[in-house]
């Protein structure tokens, strides 16, 4: 059958596919809110869609409904009111198996253009759904429109590119012939077909619900399966968004919709019990250590992508460029709260102090210095408010208490609250930076949020062997190294590829460790326990198709 949408989104592709081989800067949909790009109207349309939904039952048609459920509150101090359909998972789950059918005839080039289809459908609304994400998360306008919307569509874009790339290899059929000496030669037919694995289960998470659902989420539908995605329970707006469109674009093509649906529950053992039912053949979860490791220990019949929490650390061994390192960590400490996967927590500090440009500087001094660079980054209150965004859970609220309190460490800059002039209500809190030894227990687990700690050690061999203990035992998203030798490079290199972790070495410009740049670099490695899975290779993909052949004799 023809596939008029691959053909028409098939530029895009072909640019997607050479971007993830290149590795070089590329990006299909703009980061920039510009209204040249997304039209003159459409902040103002955005958030009246937005506030369309407010105090409203957002309504999906999915089978198997028992109710309304949501209780959804914005970080930035009110509730959104917005009810979802509360269905029984065995109705989701028959109703995917029934609509797999027909996706898998589909084709891998009809499922990458109809996935390419929701893509372009999804930029199109990059503003709404960038208003559902900052009033969810609590993350600044700027960040939740660029994560929220077209970097997390460049995400997905991504997942599609491996998926296609990966069945492509598989021919649609042969002709098969084998020799036979004087005799005629053996010739058979054969035919493959590319199907999926069975029932996908994508699990978000309440600080990234679009950047941190569409990888799995789409590698696991362009690969032939169908997905029931289960949204953190205060983050679910941006989701059921999400799933509409899709919805939307499937029935369009003539494809049955709940080949994808929600499932908004916020009672725990309901998901458990979804994450383990036979038909559930892969799970994609970002979230805490104790649900992750669950999901790994109970459910076998799965294959399970998980990113957890870990300790992302920096060594700081010396530097030729003082003060732009002082912005840079300030600023990656400060981002979102600190509410990031990737952000540093652990900044380990030789106890003799470091050498710089601006001459020698004891630990004391560097922590005096940091502090004063944050102090200086979120001076002015609408700075502070852009680039901090708002706390997003109580949890977290908890812990930043307790750590300027002084029982995690020595306090070197306690948090401040912020007010925000358009949300009287809104949790807006400063950093806390706290000062530590090496065998101190408080910065070695993962202490979410904007907590970070300068770790005092015997000197740079020490910071590099305990960076690499500590990513290898608790796991790590990123490291970082700030060192004028090559030698001490080297070391953190190589301490990095024994404990598989993305290493930043020097930076000092607008490029932070925390942040993470789609088709370039390697979201996890799959190497240590805070990701058991890289999110932007093949190998993401390929697990979740199989290929099952048929032969005849000609």
């Amino acid at each position: 059958m023809p596939h008029s949408l691959f053909d028409k989104h098939r530029a895009t592709l072909d640019a997607a596919v050479d971007a993830i081989r290149c590795r070089g800067y590329w990006a299909a949909y703009s980061e920039m809110p510009s209204p040249k790009v997304y039209g003159e109207t459409a902040m103002d349309d955005g958030k009246r869609a937005f506030d369309g939904y407010l105090g409203q039952q957002f309504a999906l048609e999915q089978p198997g409904q028992t109710g309304w459920t949501g209780s959804e509150r914005s970080p930035y101090g009110f509730a959104l009111h917005v009810n979802y359909p509360l269905c029984d998972a065995q109705a989701l789950i028959a109703a995917a198996l029934k609509a797999m059918n027909g996706w898998q005839k589909m084709g891998a080039e009809g499922r990458t253009g109809i996935c390419l289809e929701i893509l372009e459908r999804l930029n199109k609304k990059s503003f709404e759904l960038a208003h559902a994400v900052m009033m969810t998360t609590g993350q600044g306008w700027m960040m939740a429109f660029q994560a929220g919307a077209p970097h997390a569509q460049d995400r997905a874009l991504e997942a599609v590119a491996y998926a296609w790339r990966e069945q492509s290899f598989v021919p649609n059929e042969v002709t098969w012939e084998k020799p036979q000496g004087k005799n005629p030669p053996l010739r058979m037919k054969k035919h493959f077909k590319i199907v999926g694995r069975g029932v996908a289960l994508v699990i978000g998470c309440g600080t990234f619900p679009t950047w941190n659902t569409y990888p799995g989420l789409f590698a696991a539908l362009a690969t032939g399966n169908p997905v029931i995605v289960k949204p953190h329970p205060n983050a679910i707006l941006p989701v059921a968004m999400t799933v509409r469109i899709i919805r939307e674009v499937l029935t369009e093509n003539g494809i049955d919709a709940n080949l994808v649906s929600l499932a908004a529950y916020d009672d725990p053992q309901a998901t458990r019990e979804l994450a383990q039912h036979a038909s559930v053949r892969s799970i994609d979860f970002t979230g805490s250590n104790a649900f992750g490791d669950w999901l790994i220990a109970n459910c076998r019949q799965a294959q399970v992508y998980a990113e957890l929490a870990g300790v992302n650390n920096i060594v700081i061994d010396s530097t030729d460029a003082y003060k732009a390192m002082l912005r840079n960590l300030a600023f990656t400490l400060s981002l979102y709260s600190g509410q990031m996967c990737t952000t540093s927590q652990a900044l380990f500090v030789p106890a003799a102090g470091i050498e710089t440009d601006a001459g020698h500087k004891s630990f004391d001094d560097l922590a005096g210095d940091l502090a004063g660079a944050i102090d200086a980054l979120l001076g002015k209150p609408e700075v502070a408010l852009a680039v901090l965004g708002a706390v997003q859970s109580e949890d977290t609220l908890r812990r930043i208490e307790t750590a300027s309190s002084g029982s995690l460490g020595r306090v070197i800059r306690a948090t401040k609250q912020i007010e925000h002039p358009d949300f009287p209500d809104a949790q807006v809190r400063t950093p806390v930076l706290l000062a530590s030894e090496s065998d101190d227990p408080a910065w070695r687990l993962e202490c979410f949020g904007p907590v970070s700690f300068l770790v005092r050690v015997a000197d740079t061999a020490t910071a590099i062997a305990l960076s690499e203990r500590i990513v290898s035992e608790h796991g790590a998203l990123t490291v970082g190294v700030y060192s004028t030798s090559a030698a001490t490079i080297e070391a953190m290199t190589e301490a990095t590829w024994r404990s598989k972790v993305a290493l930043s070495i020097n930076l000092t410009g607008a490029v932070f460790v925390n942040q993470s740049s789609a088709f370039s670099d390697y979201h996890g490695t799959g190497g240590n326990p805070a990701a058991n899975a890289s999110y932007a290779d093949a190998a993401f993909v390929a697990n979740r198709f199989r290929v099952v052949q048929r032969r005849y004799h000609l």
